[in-house]
């Protein structure tokens, strides 16, 4: 059964122009093959503001329906409020957050989601967006999270301890320039590690490097 009209007893917020990600932001997500939205918790509700093409084909939602709505609406009646506790933690807490919790796409289908909510801040420091992304784990291969947690520690590991430094801060959202602060380093010499840290990973976008860390346990 079609969940819309279900999903639409949850308000959908209009949102404007200029409550939309700026550029930068946008191409967090634009290129990655793995399914991702951004939020934005200054607004009421936390609503997602962008979604990517991988987004919209993994939920079968399209893009007008999920923009101006809490990404709540993939949970269902066996959705485990516990696990959606423990998301809503990290949201106000502000810190990365990776749980597996079962949600349902559009024509009902339930699926075992790995989550990833990870905040973005702005130059000064101050929570701007929520970056979340989503990978769905085959039922019957449930080692497959694991398996990607266990990849993501060996690639980690291979890094010098100066480029899993500055990896580490770009999983909490942590912009160039603050980087460059809190490792004493000129914000060139971050972009020219970041940059590595692109080819050295072998990610399409920040948005995935974001992800790898954080399944890294960093």
């Amino acid at each position: 059964m079609d969940r819309d009209q279900n999903s639409s007893e949850q308000d959908q917020m209009a949102i404007s122009q200029s409550d939309l990600p700026k550029a930068s932001v946008m191409a967090l997500i634009e290129n990655s093959p793995i399914a991702s939205v951004v939020s934005n918790p200054r607004l009421p509700d936390n609503p997602i503001v962008a979604v990517n093409d991988a987004f919209q084909q993994l939920t079968g939602y399209d893009r007008s329906f999920i923009v101006g709505r809490n990404c709540r609406f993939l949970a269902g009646k066996a959705t485990e409020p516990w696990l959606t506790e423990e998301i809503r933690r990290g949201v106000r807490q502000q810190r990365s957050v990776l749980v597996e919790i079962l949600n349902y796409k559009k024509d009902g289908t339930a699926f075992q989601n790995a989550v990833l909510v990870a905040p973005l801040f702005d130059e000064e420091g101050k929570l701007e967006y929520f970056l979340g992304s989503q990978v769905e784990i085959d039922a019957d291969a449930p080692s497959l999270a694991k398996a990607r947690r266990m990849r993501a520690v060996e690639i980690v590991k291979d890094l010098s301890k100066r480029q899993r430094e500055v990896l580490q801060f770009i999983a909490k959202g942590l912009l160039n320039k603050q980087i460059a602060h809190e490792l004493g380093l000129s914000e060139r010499t971050i972009k020219m590690h970041r940059s590595i840290l692109m080819k050295r990973l072998d990610v399409p976008s920040a948005a995935d490097m974001v992800r790898l860390a954080v399944e890294a346990g960093m």
